[in-house]
């Protein structure tokens, strides 16, 4: 089963490319999907993170400069009072310890890492919304297309019975049977047909320049290939949400480790001068500042160390999430195609019995309500079939994208 289930991966990377029955071709899909605004602005929020790696390497710390200016005055206990200016200058910059730059470095990186997980967990949202809001106009679609075959049918019928009722060979309750069977098809044809523009109203206005052809038919969903392990680690293996979970464990670590490494306070050093006496003293000199440390700064190492705890069992968290998401999504893919064949097969026979009422209706056998009935009956389990069929597609390729095996754009 595995070995069938690699090959079925390495035939869906080869046809990476290929366009996909039902769905709009795969470079427009792209492109529409890397306009999205969601995306852009993870995109933007990328190029803020790459700014921020370069803010933490270069570090926190400037040189900055002290002036200063004074008068003295002397009262000498002989001769006149003595006034000087005197001025005085220092150079000075806090320097990090080391260790303290390459965790820095480190966080940025992370921080980068995490954007980019995040931009790619974007797309595969806007994806899964595009594939969503796609075949609810295909569903849509679907029903128009049956209301439509439906009426016109129904208008088939209706006129025939007009036609015999003029002949004297049909009841008038016969023809009123029959308009009140149109007039009931025909509003839930309005209904779906504006559904429908609605549906791709919403398609036209939250993706722009995908094109709306309705396909000429629905294509067949295929069965599954691989057990539900496989698929179900395959989900969780490219999962971005699982990534970006990962990710913030990463971060949160190395902010503890630094939040660890700054209960020992970064030094200041500098150099400075002085002319005092009006120039008789002149003064050069070199300090260093050296903050103490108090209970602030390990309270902060402590809550560091506390929230990196906490990111990882959020990570356990999110990993059985998608796990049961992606069981319970294979489960819903299979068990829909199984449902679509025995509606299918509904259908058909239902189709086959409104057939052989119509016929033994012409020949003067039954009554309409059994022909209208059966027309009904007929329609929607043909309707019912065309929607379970496009659940089952729908979920097949919502497994296919989860798995990135289908829009993968990363």
């Amino acid at each position: 089963m595995k070995r069938r289930f690699a090959v079925l991966i390495a035939c869906l990377a080869n046809f990476a490319g290929a366009a996909e029955p039902n769905l709009p071709p795969d470079e427009i899909v792209a492109q529409v999907l890397r306009a999205n605004p969601t995306v852009q602005a993870a995109d933007s929020q990328v190029e803020a993170e790459e700014a921020n790696r370069r803010r933490l390497e270069a570090g926190p710390y400037e040189w900055s400069v002290r002036l200063g200016s004074q008068q003295r005055r002397t009262n000498p206990t002989t001769g006149p009072d003595e006034r000087f200016s005197e001025w005085n200058a220092a150079l000075e910059r806090p320097l990090r310890l080391p260790g303290k730059a390459a965790l820095d470095a480190e966080l940025g990186s992370a921080g980068v890492s995490l954007a980019e997980t995040a931009r790619g967990d974007a797309l595969h949202e806007a994806s899964r919304n595009l594939l969503k809001s796609w075949f609810l106009w295909l569903k849509e679609s679907a029903a128009a297309a049956q209301w439509t075959a439906q009426v016109a049918l129904l208008e088939k019928q209706s006129k025939a019975t007009q036609r015999r009722q003029q002949l004297g060979d049909a009841a008038r309750l016969e023809a009123v049977q029959g308009e009140a069977a149109l007039a009931q098809a025909e509003a839930q044809l309005a209904q779906s047909l504006i559904r429908q523009k609605t549906a791709a109203e919403e398609l036209r206005r939250r993706y722009p320049g995908l094109p709306l052809s309705e396909p000429a038919g629905i294509a067949e969903p295929p069965p599954l290939v691989g057990g539900m392990d496989e698929w179900v680690a395959a989900i969780l293996d490219q999962s971005h949400e699982l990534a970006m979970a990962r990710g913030e464990v990463r971060q949160a670590r190395v902010v503890a480790g630094r939040s660890s490494r700054d209960r020992l306070p970064d030094p200041t050093f500098g150099l400075h001068v002085a002319r005092e006496r009006a120039g008789e003293d002149q003064i050069v000199g070199a300090y260093i500042n050296i903050p103490l440390p108090g209970g602030a700064r390990r309270a902060s190492a402590d809550a560091t160390q506390a929230q990196a705890a906490a990111a990882g069992r959020r990570e356990t968290a999110v990993e059985q999430k998608i796990s049961a998401e992606a069981a319970s999504l294979y489960q819903s893919a299979s068990a829909a195609r199984a449902t679509w064949l025995s509606g299918r097969s509904a259908a058909e026979r239902l189709g086959q019995a409104a057939e052989m009422t119509a016929r033994a209706y012409q020949l003067g056998e039954g009554s309409q309500n059994d022909l209208l009935a059966a027309r009904r009956l007929a329609n929607e389990a043909q309707l019912s079939a065309r929607l379970l069929q496009l659940d089952a597609l729908e979920l097949n390729y919502r497994l296919r994208l989860d798995a990135h095996r289908l829009w993968d754009l990363d």
